[in-house]
């Protein structure tokens, strides 16, 4: 048995048409529920003013980044990753400073291996493409059509266009785009990035050398706890896994997934443990995240991105953005981004982000009290912060909710470099 399932990093047969109906299915349930919930805001009678929108969104489904070692191993074909034309658009991926895209070595090192069936680990499938797609048409309905809060067309002074450094977010935010504007555009779109070791919009372990001691603690512990560590061991037993592989349950659900999004066949063995692997991917990363318990690692893991998001509001309100026509800032990211981010916000529910769920957040004023509020919804519906009076929730109230976590830059790399009194495990 060959040994595929090294450590990933912490990023973590039948027709794919199959896989494509079934989210077809999935998103028309889900904008059910987002049209009933959204109802009151495209009311006219609404004392509310929309004036912000910030939108941070995993990216869509993509090849696995390991393939389960010697069970039942499925073609992962270069035919999976067809761009649909609908999803083109003109486009340009530089730096923060509007320079040259910086170097990617994340991507670099998927393309040190090859799936079997000829792709590169964690590659965005054309059924992901579809999926962010679909997800800039629900927002285009929202924003465009609906309260014509947006312009029908592209326009860089209005929307802001940020991704990780890595094929697959940028794809998705192009895809995203595509559906927001109908390829409309009258520049190039610019989607920017940042060099590895400065990214914020994923935790960054090799950039902060704090969070890498917390974190490598926390993760060699994670596969160690009793119950998680008995049910690995059935579960290796069951699908004929080495002891000396050294997977985890992340992993095996990744790999799941991604077959189960596509319409590729699981080994069937899988069939009755589907619901532990999905529970205790969750417990895991609950732990190597310190849910309800670690206020620094939560800080260290979204502490930054978080700050920006209310750095954006208070710009906005004070007329001091740098773009004062920008409406909507859009973050292309990943399901290590939102788990934190909706732990911070007290709403995470216990399920793993599915591909192309999205926070989203808006700043409103209340037209006769001048009072800002914030929205907050999460792939599609409204939620109730706690320590909020309100769906719609007085900005303070919402700065208190964030600012045990929030962090600025400075505070950020502070914190960061604060590990004197630590020792690597």
């Amino acid at each position: 048995m060959r040994n595929l399932w090294t450590k990933a990093g912490i990023f973590g047969s039948v027709s794919v048409a199959f896989g494509s109906m079934l989210w077809s299915q999935k998103q028309a349930e889900s904008d059910q529920v987002a049209s009933s919930c959204t109802s009151a805001d495209t009311n006219p009678s609404s004392p509310y003013e929309l004036k912000l929108v910030q939108v941070l969104f995993r990216h869509g489904a993509r090849t696995p980044l390991k393939s389960i070692p010697g069970v039942m191993e499925v073609q992962w074909v270069p035919k999976l990753l067809e761009p649909p034309a609908h999803t083109h658009i003109n486009y340009e991926v530089t730096d923060l400073h509007g320079g040259p895209r910086p170097p990617a070595p994340v991507e670099d090192s998927y393309r040190q291996n090859v799936l079997t069936g000829g792709t590169f680990p964690g590659q965005l499938t054309t059924l992901g493409m579809q999926q962010l797609y679909e997800l800039g048409e629900k927002l285009r309905r929202r924003y465009v059509e609906e309260t014509h809060f947006l312009s029908s067309t592209f326009s860089p002074a209005e929307v802001y266009v940020r991704s990780t450094n890595i094929l697959r977010t940028i794809e998705s935010a192009k895809c995203l785009v595509a559906g927001l504007f109908l390829q409309k555009q009258t520049e190039i779109v610019p989607i920017l990035t940042t060099e590895a070791a400065s990214e914020t919009l994923y935790p960054n372990y090799r950039g902060c050398k704090l969070l890498k001691v917390l974190a490598s603690h926390r993760w060699a512990e994670s596969s160690t706890l009793p119950d998680i560590a008995a049910d690995l061991q059935s579960i290796y037993s069951a699908l004929g896994i080495a002891a000396h592989q050294h997977i985890d349950f992340i992993l095996i659900r990744d790999d799941m997934v991604a077959r189960e999004a596509h319409g590729l066949a699981c080994p069937s063995e899988l069939d009755t443990w589907r619901n532990t692997v999905e529970q205790r991917a969750v417990d895991m990363i609950c732990h190597v995240y310190g849910h309800n318990s670690s206020t620094e690692n939560l800080q260290l893991c979204v502490g930054p991105l978080l700050h920006s998001f209310l750095t954006n509001i208070e710009k906005k309100l004070e007329g001091t953005l740098p773009e004062p026509d920008r409406k909507l800032f859009l973050y292309s990211a990943h399901d290590t981004t939102l788990i934190p981010c909706l732990m911070a916000l007290g709403i995470f529910d216990m399920r793993w982000p599915p591909f192309a769920a999205d926070i989203t957040m808006e700043l409103h004023q209340h037209q006769e009290t001048k009072k800002p509020f914030v929205k907050v919804s999460y792939i599609g519906q409204d939620q109730l912060i706690p320590g909020c009076s309100g769906v719609y929730c007085p900005l303070e109230e919402f700065k208190q909710v964030l600012s045990a976590y929030s962090l600025s830059t400075e505070a950020y790399h502070s914190l960061c470099n604060s590990t004197e009194s630590l020792t690597e495990p």
